[in-house]
């Protein structure tokens, strides 16, 4: 009966029980969970989720929403019961109107993420949010996870890039607050309870985005180190001598690049000789880079820089820029790694990096580590790849995870907690603050049909 209420509330075009067609629905990214589901629908509007969610709840059958499903926590999947319901938001793809002169647009759920950062060129604007996902995730996804990226040392997370959101509620009421403005103070912020919520508090289905002017000519650099502390030294020279021209300042491990070169075809580094480690950044100095330039000379004089490439177009700056988005591809291909998204204080990566050496060192002495991230914001991912069979990871991580805290920093940084990490958020979050959490769950979905099993 519920099977086919939801099948007339989506129309044929919206739904299927196909195993193929719903296979690529029931597994992660990484390939590491797998789930089932009775059906999975494929609404075309906010009313049509709405409709599913009333029927949904009245049968009592959960519901899990997906974007594009390119999450890292398995925070999009079903579970095994084969019970649960797919909300695939992936239909709701319209750009639904651009404004220029206010710096806005009002975007569906569905929207991939590069379609959305092109219809903002188009008008000679800038959408800031950058991952390298970009070409298959989708708006609603990056901001039920509050997405990080590259660009967060100077846009900030996806909750930075939003001006209003319009969510669908556990007993299907609709929530539209769609305003475009900067300054609102009429009551809650109630935005921000659905951003970074993973599905659990509300289904986001469409959202307004904040725009930025063009930033003009960007300068890309591939800069090679002696150690880790020097990018950290680096970006505060260069932002002591060029301020907020940094768009990304990008940390990568030489061993990180190896995997790329090995796995990623047409990979190359504009180098004679490896490093150990590397900075990714991209600058907006106008066409005239001589600050930049100047800027780096004086950081060689000061032993921060070995070696540097500047590309001379876009077409090298793009293949620079695949390589860094290629590191999760090339690292699924390399094997299964210990995925440790993290964030501490910029001052102390050096200290993290240099004292989870050591943890390493001493718990599983022949890991591999896979190193990159995001300087600028703090985030790095941290993975493990152990040696098959090895039964240390739940030391690693434990491990990693305590060095982290006691650093002041977060053992999820901006991929969210899923069904991978709900044991850690109980072990490195306060009483008082889960309380909240399940307090705020409780009151907006009282019989816990909205992605359970998820983050609490």
């Amino acid at each position: 009966m519920l099977i086919k209420r939801l099948q007339s509330i989506v129309g044929p075009k919206g739904w299927t029980t196909d195993p193929d067609d719903m296979a690529p629905s029931l597994v992660d990214w990484r390939g590491t969970v797998h789930g089932a589901a009775a059906i999975i629908v494929s609404p075309a509007s906010s009313e049509e989720v709405s409709a599913v969610v009333k029927v949904c709840a009245d049968a009592g059958v959960a519901i899990v929403p997906q974007g594009g499903n390119t999450g890292m926590c398995a925070g999009a999947v079903p579970d095994e019961s084969g019970q649960q319901v797919v909300l695939r938001l992936g239909r709701m793809n319209a750009i639904r109107a651009v404004d220029p002169v206010n710096f806005s647009m009002e975007v569906e759920a569905g929207c991939i993420l590069e379609t959305v950062q092109n219809a903002a060129a188009g008008v000679d604007r800038l959408f800031a949010l950058s991952l390298g996902a970009e070409g298959s995730c989708q708006i609603g996804g990056n901001l039920a996870t509050n997405a990080g990226g590259i660009n967060v040392i100077r846009y900030g997370t996806a909750r930075a890039q939003v001006l209003g959101l319009e969510a669908v509620l556990a007993d299907g009421s609709i929530v539209s607050s769609l305003r475009s403005l900067r300054k609102d103070t009429a009551g809650y912020d109630l935005k921000q309870l659905f951003i970074g919520s993973e599905g659990t508090l509300g289904i986001i289905t469409a959202a307004t985005l904040k725009l930025f002017p063009n930033p003009g000519p960007t300068t890309t650099a591939l800069i090679a180190l002696k150690s880790s502390g020097d990018a950290v030294r680096l970006l505060a020279h260069l932002r002591t001598a060029i301020g907020d021209a940094i768009e990304a300042f990008e940390l990568i491990s030489g061993y990180v690049f190896g995997l790329v070169l090995e796995h990623i075809p047409g990979s190359a580094l504009p180098f004679d000789r490896e490093y150990p480690w590397y900075v990714l950044t991209d600058v907006t100095c106008g066409t005239n880079t001589d600050r930049f330039v100047q800027a780096m000379q004086d950081a060689a004089t000061i032993d921060l820089v070995r070696d540097a490439a500047i590309a001379k177009n876009s077409a090298e700056s793009g293949a620079l820029w695949r390589m860094r988005h290629s590191i999760a591809e090339a690292e699924r291909a390399a094997g299964k790694a210990l995925k440790h998204d993290i964030s501490v204080p910029i001052s102390r990566i050096e200290e993290f990096l240099q004292r989870g050496d050591s943890l390493l060192a001493e718990i599983a002495p022949a890991a591999q580590l896979i190193a990159f991230g995001h300087v600028g914001d703090g985030n790095l991912h941290y993975n493990v790849a152990l040696e098959p069979g090895s039964s240390d990871g739940d030391r690693v991580t434990a491990a990693i995870y305590t060095l982290v805290t006691e650093l002041g920093g977060s053992f999820s940084a901006e991929h969210g907690i899923g069904r991978l990490k709900r044991e850690y958020l109980v072990r490195y979050r306060s009483e008082s603050e889960i309380e909240l959490m399940k307090t705020l769950k409780r009151a907006l979905d009282p019989l816990n049909i909205l992605n359970p099993g998820k983050v609490i």
